[in-house]
Order: structure tokens, then C-alpha cells, then sequence
């Protein structure tokens, strides 16, 4: 076996829109990563981007008509031989065709012969998204097992706002390897509302200082964006973090931790779930300046601080406005003398009263499963008694199992 032939097989189906721009750094992302893509894109597409660029950026001639090299079938071997097929823009003239089974090119053709996953990442006017007509082939499409991703709200072509910009390259990757690992959503959140924290808290000691850590918001980011895709409101409350914001996903900026309190509190009134994967400051200085502190006299010899709220402690013990409300919580851990880092795990979720407790050990830079990486490795400690051993994975991977933990604990009797 060849190493060619042991790479993931991704068929990438460009649609006939303006986003189709976007789609070449979505492409150098999967190749870059290992995979094997070949870009099939409509005769619309090579509008907007020509057929030289996907064979550069992809390393195989692009197949873009059923009449060329006819020996090989074409129409029916690209899809047969697929690991995933991934559409991007997904216009809604491609939604309706392929919701409605049609077969007049290369890319419809591919994707009614396809037996593997299928992602298709939508991009249109608002109006064209919101219309009876496309919200029918969308739920039809999902019905049949196809990931149809929320659109992205914000600029499209000329000066409309709106829901029905691309995802953002990142985010559809993300997904599509969801997908190639067989995780793909089965929106089985449908119907929930959920608020996760991410990011880290700022406490300013003076305009241009604070007291802060190092966490990128990367796994709050996986919480929201799997949350999403299986179907859940999701309101992220996001602390300073430099991210695309994920698609179908309300986004809520705060800075500091009374901030990130008061957003939590109030978008968990209505919440069936409510994860804090935020690093919140645990102290912020007493006195705040309104000037830059200057070196020299006047300078403070040192700097006094005060607790800040404890706010996964607030919501577990708060009243619970919806019966059934999941609280949980992460702990970054590092160990000391007094116990390991899941001793210390324990001992936070008995006093903080949240239901789950995310625990992973971090370290320095460099570190695995520490801050600003890639991926995570935790235990998930229930206060039940449960435990769950997470392995070293993308942060997706652990995202998923979190939702997996919450929605068994909407589905125990007990909270019917």
C-alpha cells in the first residue's frame, strides 16, 4: 500500500459564488494537513476562480466535466472513492439541486453516488438563506444525513449584512475533520440552549496593564462550534480572544471576569447547559489607575489585590431557572506537593457544586495539553461519582464528549 493511497480522500465541491475565493486557503488547510483533494468545482466556480489555481493548490488536474476522460466514469468512480465530500460555497441553486436529487454536472453527480460523509458549508444573501424554498432543502438534506453548517453572519457581496457569509475556512475545516473521524452532528442538541465561556479575563491595574493569562479560548471556540453543529443555540461568551467567530453561533465580547459574570449570569436565565471553559482571573487589582503608572516616584511598591467572583460557583448554586441545567467546569491543573492534578480536580468539584468537571493538566510552552494549543487531554469528573478519561486529541474530540456527558444528564430521569 502506497502512502498516497492511506491519505483521508477528500472531494471538495466548489459552488458558483463569490466566496469561492475563501475556498483556496479552506483547500491549502486540508492539504497542508495530509489529505488527498481533489477539487471538483461547477462550471459557475471557475468564474470566480479558475481551474489552474485548484490543480496548484490541490497537486491533481481538476475534473470539472462528465465528458472528459469518459473510460474512467468519471460521475460515478470521484464519488465512489471518496473518505468525505465537502462543499464550499454551497450556493442555494447547489442546495436545491442536491436536495432534490438532480444530476446535470460533475459535482451533483459525484455527490448522489458518495457513500461517505457529506459537509456542505452554505454562502448567500440573507434573503436567498431565510427563504421557504432553501430552509426546506436544507432540513431535507439534514434528514438525509447530510452536515449542512449555520452560515456565518457579517459582510456579504456589496454593502448587505447579514446570516449567509462563508464559514470561515478554519471552521469548515474543523468540521471536516469531524466528519472524517466520524463525528459528524447528528443535531442531537437540537432544541437546547447552551452558554459556554472562553477565553481569558483581563483585570486592568492602570490603561495599558492587567493582570491576564495565556488561555487562546482554542477549547471554548471547539465547545461552541460542536455545539452548533449538533444543533444548539449557542451563546459563547468570549474574553479576549483573537478568533474567527463560529459560524451559527452568538457571540458575546467581555474583558474583564465581572463582565464574563454578568453576561453568563444573565444568558444562563434560559440556558439547559452552561459550560465555563474560560480562565477566569481568580484575583484583579484593588485600585485601578486612570493614567499609565510612571516608573519613578510615585511608583507602588507593590500592588494589592482583591478575589474576584467566583462565577462557576454562582451559577451551579444559583436557582435553577430550568429544570434540568447542566453546569460545567474546567480546571487547568498543574500539581503540587499537596496532591496531582486530578486530587485538586476533585477537591474543586466538591466545593464549586457543577455537575461536571473538566480537568486537564497544563504546564509551560510547549506543553501538550496546556494553553494556546492545538489539542487537550483531560478527565471529566462527575459529581455522581463518574469518570471520564479523555485522550490526547484535537480539541473537538473533547468538546463532543462534554456535550455527550451533558446530554445523558438531560435524558436521565430524574430531570424529566
Amino acid at each position: 500500500m502506497t502512502a498516497e493511497s492511506t491519505r483521508p480522500r477528500v472531494v471538495l465541491g466548489v459552488g458558483g459564488g463569490i466566496a469561492a475565493y475563501k475556498v483556496a486557503e479552506l483547500l491549502r488547510l486540508l492539504t497542508e494537513s495530509g489529505h488527498d483533494v481533489r477539487v471538483v468545482p461547477t462550471r459557475a466556480a471557475l468564474e470566480f476562480v479558475g481551474a489552474p489555481t485548484w490543480a496548484a493548490l490541490s497537486g491533481h488536474p481538476v475534473a470539472t466535466d462528465v465528458w472528459a476522460d469518459v473510460h474512467e466514469v468519471p460521475h460515478v468512480r470521484i464519488g465512489q472513492g471518496a473518505d468525505l465530500v465537502l462543499v464550499a460555497p454551497a450556493t442555494a441553486d447547489l442546495l436545491a439541486r442536491a436536495a432534490h436529487g438532480l444530476a446535470d454536472d460533475l459535482l451533483t453527480t459525484t455527490l448522489l453516488t458518495a457513500r461517505c460523509p457529506v459537509v456542505m458549508a452554505p454562502a448567500m444573501h440573507t434573503e436567498m438563506w431565510l427563504h421557504p424554498a432553501t430552509v426546506a432543502n436544507v432540513a431535507t438534506l439534514r434528514e438525509r444525513g447530510v452536515e449542512v453548517l449555520e452560515p456565518a453572519s457579517g459582510r456579504l457581496t456589496g454593502a448587505d449584512t447579514g446570516p449567509g457569509r462563508l464559514p470561515e475556512p478554519a471552521g469548515i475545516f474543523a468540521a471536516a475533520r469531524r466528519a472524517l473521524a466520524g463525528r459528524t452532528a447528528a443535531r442531537d442538541l437540537a432544541g437546547r440552549h447552551v452558554v459556554v465561556s472562553a477565553g481569558g479575563t483581563r483585570e486592568h491595574l492602570d490603561p495599558v496593564r492587567f493582570l491576564g493569562n495565556r488561555s487562546s479560548g482554542r477549547q471554548g471556540w471547539a465547545l461552541a462550534s460542536t455545539a452548533a453543529a449538533r444543533g444548539a443555540r449557542v451563546t459563547l461568551v468570549a474574553a479576549n480572544v483573537a478568533l474567527p467567530e463560529p459560524s451559527g453561533v452568538t457571540v458575546v465580547p467581555v474583558v474583564s471576569a465581572e463582565e464574563l459574570r454578568g453576561a453568563v449570569l444573565a444568558a444562563a436565565a434560559d440556558a439547559d447547559a452552561v459550560v465555563m471553559a474560560a480562565a477566569v482571573a481568580d484575583f484583579r487589582p484593588r485600585d485601578t489607575q486612570d493614567t499609565k503608572i510612571k516608573k519613578g516616584a510615585g511608583e507602588p511598591d507593590s500592588v494589592a489585590l482583591v478575589r474576584t467572583a467566583d462565577v462557576l460557583a454562582e451559577v451551579a448554586r444559583a436557582p435553577r431557572v430550568r429544570p434540568g441545567l447542566v453546569v460545567v467546569g474546567f480546571a487547568a491543573e498543574t500539581g503540587d506537593a499537596e496532591g496531582d492534578a486530578l486530587a485538586h480536580g476533585r477537591a474543586k468539584l466538591a466545593t464549586k457544586g457543577a455537575d461536571l468537571l473538566v480537568v486537564n493538566e497544563v504546564g509551560g510552552r510547549g506543553h501538550p495539553t496546556g494553553f494556546e494549543g492545538a489539542q487537550n487531554a483531560a478527565v471529566v469528573l462527575g459529581a455522581d461519582g463518574s469518570r471520564t478519561d479523555v485522550p490526547l486529541g484535537p480539541k473537538e474530540a473533547l468538546a463532543d464528549t462534554v456535550w455527550d456527558l451533558v446530554r445523558a444528564r438531560w435524558t436521565d430521569p430524574k430531570d424529566r
